[in-house]
């Protein structure tokens, strides 16, 4: 049977260039014997001194005792690295089931606990024997042309990626909506509305046919569809709620569906409107709640599977702070919702999804003036809380405030990669009648005269 990492050396060494072991993701603990890793070593030092200039065979050979030199070898570095990699990733596992320290898991950990350190060991293997994890795609932009072209067409059928409105008209005409395979951010002040906000950009999704992921890591899901059975059936209109003299088109109230106290009249239409769901809606909603006994694992990996399951197209994360985070490799303070952040970005180019996240703004103490008034005003970029990831990682940031007990709030674009950067978006806001909609109506400004 060839030696497959004697041969790697060797061709390395013919062609004097050891940049083929940082292509093909070739690493010390992959050589199965002592000598060949002290040639790794040797070879990658030499090269480090020597202007990426591999050593002779000579030279290796005189100085590393035992380091049998195979002149001629014509196989590509793929082979040799694909085998090379395979038997190091059959050892690993041979380590793993043999070794004590599955036993000591095993018996110290719970059963849940002990499946995530398996998981977490075979992805480790897996990526470790994988040939083509290091081996970048180039692409020239000079002779590339066709590759664009392709792409565009795709656009143009709608085949390649999906633009998801805003419930919110001026955000589509800043930023042109939510493009798949972007992160969108959005914060507020505690209690600000940044939930009801973005859940209705997610419901707005579904009513374009988008099959949505919810995750919401704070709220139970009984408290999420009352807010989404207000917020639907006032798209739809189905009462006329008169609030301080003036009538709005509006939905079940969210308190009254809360303690469930509905009067007959209202409870009936209610059961008329839950089982008339499936035709209203023409995409899905699938909800992740935080009172679900099994919705213990709130990882990127648990998302992409949940993302995979449902065939989400859009995703709203509520709030990431409360996601199990990436481990923080930095060992900076924030690193590992730095890290957590960066995933999210890669996961959604990667399954091409629009992902929402929600996080948190700093609390202000001098909001209010000497009666206890404030006026709105949403927290500026400087002010995210926990780190600055989740706005260097997304597409638009967006900060929020409301004033629920006048019925207005804002929203504004922070941050805009296509541009829109403070753009203000005014909003009536009477989140316990489903009524959250961009106040763009000079009949819609005129109610909050003397009514609030």
């Amino acid at each position: 049977m060839p030696n497959y990492g004697t041969c790697i050396h060797s061709k390395a060494i013919d062609i004097g260039d050891v940049s083929i072991y940082t292509l093909y993701g070739v690493e010390r603990d992959h050589f199965a014997t002592e000598i060949e890793r002290r040639t790794y070593d040797y070879i990658r030092r030499y090269a480090e001194q020597n202007n990426g200039q591999a050593p002779s065979y000579v030279t290796v050979v005189a100085e590393m005792d035992g380091f049998d030199y195979v002149p001629g070898v014509t196989d590509s570095f793929e082979f040799l690295v694909g085998k090379l990699k395979d038997a190091a990733g059959k050892r690993m596992y041979a380590e793993l089931f043999n070794g004590g320290e599955l036993s000591k898991k095993f018996a110290e950990m719970t059963s849940e606990e002990f499946g995530n350190f398996l998981l977490k060991s075979v992805e480790r293997i897996t990526i470790g024997s994988n040939i083509r994890t290091n081996v970048p795609v180039y692409v020239n932009i000079k002779t590339a042309h066709e590759r664009f072209l392709e792409e565009f067409r795709a656009r143009k059928e709608g085949t390649s990626f999906r633009i998801w409105r805003s419930k919110f008209p001026l955000i589509n005409e800043q930023i042109g909506g939510y493009l798949s395979s972007n992160v969108y951010t959005w914060y507020a002040r505690s209690g600000r509305g940044k939930s009801v906000v973005t859940m209705e950009e997610g419901i707005e999704a579904a009513f374009q046919g988008a099959n949505v992921l919810v995750w919401a890591l704070e709220m139970s899901e009984f408290e999420w569809w009352a807010r989404a059975y207000s917020s639907i059936s006032a798209r739809l209109g189905t009462f006329t709620a008169n609030i301080e003299g003036v009538d709005y088109s509006a939905g079940f109230e969210n308190k009254s569906l809360l303690m469930g106290r509905l009067t007959g009249e209202y409870e009936q239409s209610l059961e008329q409107f839950a089982r008339s769901l499936n035709e209203i809606i023409p995409g899905n909603i699938t909800l992740r709640a935080a009172d679900h006994t099994d919705f213990t694992d709130r990882s990127i990996r648990q998302l992409e599977t949940d993302i995979i399951e449902t065939k989400a197209d859009v995703v709203v994360i509520d709030p990431i702070y409360y996601m199990d985070f990436e481990a923080n490799t930095s060992k900076t303070a924030g690193g590992d919702v730095a890290a957590t952040s960066k995933k999210l970005r890669h996961l959604a180019g990667r399954t091409k999804t629009v992902i929402h996240v929600i996080t948190q703004a700093d609390e202000n103490g001098n909001e209010k003036d000497d009666e206890g008034n404030r006026e709105l005003k949403p927290p500026k970029r400087a002010e995210i809380k926990k780190t600055k990831a989740v706005l260097e990682d997304a597409a638009c940031v967006f900060g929020i405030d409301t004033l629920a007990h006048e019925g207005r709030g804002i929203i504004e674009i922070g941050k805009g990669r296509n541009g829109g950067e403070d753009t203000r978006v005014e909003l009536l806001y009477l989140p316990n009648y489903g009524i959250v909609r961009e106040l763009s109506e000079e009949s819609d400004s005129s109610k909050f005269v003397g009514n609030f």
